[in-house]
């Protein structure tokens, strides 16, 4: 197969966004825009990517160089359109043979089988392949203008367009797919005497068509062109992204009680057979395995669940939180980098941080693992059948031994034995008459202090 790069406009300033972080590193599913364009062309089978961006943000600069390398981070200056934006990656590109995309980074619900089929086009002899889609008011979109025969043979600003051209639905997404020499080589004939003093990319299907070449156009749908330009349409694209999302999981097997309310992440991986009741967010990072019951108003990130378990509802899982078959995580138990074996549980208001817990164990409610002595945290581990009582602190580094009991009321400092009780607690002590005379001393007080 022929090589393929994509070239990524990222050069935006994105001030519409109104936002000291750069426009394409906002989030849509928890993944920057930036990064969903990278997938995208991976997905679409390239090799490499090239980013340009303007000299505006070093933030910008240090994210793209740890994605795709400082080799493949191209700098536009000063921002004169894009096709001299294309043009900035010309140098990274230097003796590349293969075909080019040209993305933006600022438009992340493309489909990479989209940019694969723009891509199969140009392999089957189209000069320029655009990606075109029609939008439901087409506006002031560019139009697409084919002949007869379906060829691209030139795209129309909407304020340059005849009454007729205004009335083709076809626009134009910006998105390119050119064998890279003939790219650059189109882009020299490319002037800027225009309003702007821009260079246009959109100009390269015109040199085309006049040195008798063949253009093509792939048609694909509104939403996977949607670009981002502000908070508005970062919110619209969040919310497409969720749409499809909810409409894949419900497909595989999954159910939504109240898809609207339940919220993934770009890596979201649950399996067939996983209830999710209301107001469910899972964050980057989480794996659910079959038979699972996410109960409401629970919150995942970073976990890994594994069959049968229940969790929730208001459960909270924290990243590097692993749990065995038939877990039991239930309301107000909040997890983060332990380890939970077979068919323990935790069933009520518990923070377990830090800690391996075997199979079979219990953690009464109110435990506490107290990970954390302000310098470094540390590990509690709790062996198979141990049982925790009520409103205990284990204070790590701690071990309570196989089928071991810890009191209730219990601030454990030191190991527990297997099969051993642990309590660590005060004696009680009871006085005798106590109770009456605060009562009465009480009550007469509050009674002089009425009557003042």
């Amino acid at each position: 197969m022929t090589e393929r790069v994509a070239i990524i406009l990222a050069a935006g300033m994105g001030t519409r966004m109104k936002s000291s972080l750069p426009k394409v590193l906002h989030q849509v599913g928890n993944r920057s825009m930036l990064e969903w364009a990278i997938e995208c062309a991976r997905g679409a089978g390239c090799q490499r990517t090239v980013v340009v961006i303007g000299t505006h943000s070093e933030d910008l600069r240090h994210k793209a160089t740890a994605l795709v390398g400082a080799e493949n981070v191209a700098v536009q200056d000063p921002p004169l359109g894009t096709g001299h934006a294309v043009l900035a990656a010309r140098d990274a590109l230097e003796g590349f043979e293969g075909d080019a995309v040209v993305l933006f980074a600022d438009t992340p619900l493309i489909p990479s089988e989209t940019v694969a089929e723009a891509f199969a086009q140009t392999t089957a002899g189209a000069a320029v392949t655009v990606l075109g889609f029609q939008p439901d008011d087409a506006g002031s979109y560019g139009r697409l203008i084919r002949d007869d025969s379906g060829a691209l043979v030139r795209i129309v600003e909407a304020k340059d367009a005849s009454p007729e051209e205004l009335a083709v639905p076809l626009c134009n997404s910006g998105v390119m797919a050119v064998n890279a020499p003939l790219l650059f080589d189109l882009l020299s004939e490319v002037g800027n005497d225009n309003a702007k003093g821009e260079y246009y990319l959109t100009d390269i299907v015109g040199i085309a068509v006049a040195r008798g070449m063949r253009n093509a156009v792939v048609e694909c749908g509104e939403d996977d062109v949607m670009g981002v330009n502000s908070r508005v349409h970062l919110a619209e694209a969040e919310a497409v992204f969720q749409a499809r999302t909810r409409q894949a999981m419900l497909e595989k097997g999954v159910t939504l009680q109240s898809p609207d309310t339940t919220f993934f992440s770009f890596d979201t991986n649950i399996e067939n057979d996983v209830v999710v009741e209301p107001n469910v967010v899972f964050g980057p990072g989480v794996r659910v395995a079959t038979g699972t019951v996410i109960r409401a108003f629970s919150h995942l990130e970073g976990c890994t669940v594994g069959q049968d378990c229940q969790i929730g509802p208001f459960a909270r899982l924290r990243p590097a939180s692993e749990l065995g078959t038939g877990v039991k995580i239930g309301n107000f138990v909040e997890t983060k980098k332990t380890r939970m074996g077979d068919g323990s549980k935790a069933n009520h208001l518990a923070y377990l941080g830090d800690g391996d817990i075997g199979a079979g164990a219990n953690i009464g409610a109110g435990t506490i693992f107290c990970n954390y002595d302000g310098y470094f945290k540390h590990t509690t581990t709790i062996k198979d059948g141990a049982f925790v009582g009520s409103n205990s602190a284990l204070v790590a580094p701690v071990t309570i031994g196989e089928n071991a009991y810890v009191g209730s009321g219990s601030v454990v400092t030191s190991d527990v034995p297997s099969g051993a009780l642990g309590v660590a607690r005060g004696r009680q002590k009871n006085l005798d008459g106590w109770a009456d005379k605060f009562h009465e001393e009480t009550a007469a007080r509050k009674a002089a202090t009425k009557k003042g």
